[in-house]
Parts: structure tokens; sequence; C-alpha cells
């Protein structure tokens, strides 16, 4: 898998950038430099100044490529969200068991991030963590239905709608698997939060982990009866 990742190109809505930053070293290297930052200082305390002084260029140099931090935050989402689900289709194409997919599915959304050698620029285990901390500043806005208008959550609509149909195919009587998805990506995020910051509030710790809680409530609730 990490061959076939090598050779992909994550692609990103257009709107989201002013320049794509993929397509200079200046580009990469704020996107670089922008994740080590957000991760440290936090989304609030980071600022295209701070940024710009960090990779020795100009503030005004960021602009061309974002219009704000924003726009940012939405681009570095959405390639986390777009690289999960590039690894999700390559693991699960030959699995023709549909439990066995679910399975490995649930265990590549919940799982504990390790850095991909294939994208150099970007670091996957604090892009991780900024996805577990930030993610939900992204969508708790005024301006989030206009921006899900624009496309800017298509990547993680997308990637809902086919871990629903795997749950669907594993039991096609249940009727909320949309539901079921969306709460398999948003709970796997927040159970790995609450193990850091809140672990009173959760099971999951050293041993127990957010893909075995996960697993288990999501393969229990399909296999209950709906009727009863």
């Amino acid at each position: 898998m990490d061959r076939l990742l090598q050779s992909v190109q994550i692609r990103i809505n257009e709107k989201l950038f002013l320049k794509d930053p993929e397509s200079s070293d200046l580009g990469r290297k704020i996107i670089e430099i922008s994740i080590q930052m957000i991760n440290e200082k936090g989304f609030e305390n980071f600022t295209f100044k701070k940024l710009g002084l960090q990779i020795g260029s100009n503030e005004s140099s960021i602009y061309r490529y974002f219009e704000n931090k924003h726009k940012l935050l939405l681009y570095l989402t959405s390639w986390y969200w777009g690289w999960m689900e590039y690894q999700l289709v390559f693991a699960t194409n030959s699995i023709k068991n549909p439990k066995e997919k679910l399975l490995k599915s649930i265990l590549i959304i919940t799982r504990e991030v390790k850095e991909d050698s294939a994208f150099s620029h970007i670091n996957e285990v604090l892009l991780n963590k900024i996805v577990i901390n930030e993610y939900s500043k992204s969508y708790l806005t005024k301006e989030v239905d206009a921006e899900n208008k624009e496309g800017f959550y298509s990547i993680y609509k997308r990637l809902v709608g086919r871990l629903g149909e795997m749950i669907s195919e594993v039991n096609s009587d249940y009727p909320y698997a949309m539901s079921l998805s969306s709460t398999i990506l948003e709970n796997g995020l927040h159970q790995h939060f609450l193990k850091e910051h809140f672990p009173s509030l959760t099971d999951c710790n050293e041993i127990v982990t957010p893909t075995q809680y996960l697993t288990h409530l999501v393969f229990n609730t399909l296999n209950k009866d709906v009727d009863e």
C-alpha cells in the first residue's frame, strides 16, 4: 500500500486556496510548518504573521496561498480525510467478506496514526492530533452551510458515505447506516481526545483502544434485531 500511496496526489477543493501549495517549495513549507505550529500552539494562537516569521518569509506571501487561517485549516483537514480515504480504499479493495471489510475500515479510521513517508512535507501524526483537537472548529461556524454548498466538506462526506455503504452490506436492514458511519468517524476522534485530556470520561486507555470500543459498539448494534 505504501508504494501505491507514493503515486497518489490528494486533490483538495481548489476554492480552499488561492495558489496550490503543492505547486512550490514555499507552498509545501507553509503546509509543513503550519502543521507543526498549530499542533504546538493551538489554532487560536496560530497566525500567518507568526508563520511568516517561522519560515523566514513575508506574511503577505502566505496570503498569496490562503485567504485566511480558516481556509488553511479546512485545507489541512480535507487533506487528512483524503489521505484516510485512500488508505481505506487500498486496504479494503480486495476484501470480499462484508464484516471483515467493515472491521478493517473501522481499524484504519480509529487507530493511532503513524507517519507516512510517502508525503515528506506532511507529518501525519501531528496532523492527526490537529484533527482530533481542532477539526470541529472548521465547521462549527456561521458560514458552514455556505461552505458546505461550495463543497468544502466533500471529502469527509464521501468517506462517511463509503463507510455507510459498508455498514449496509453487513446488515441491509439496519436503518441508520449513515448516522452510525458519522458516529464512527466523530467518536473515534472524540475518544482519542478524552483519552488524552479527560481520561475519567472514557474507558479507553493504554490497554483499551478507541478501535476496540467502536468495533464492539458497531457490531453489537448491527447484530441486534432492530425490531426489538
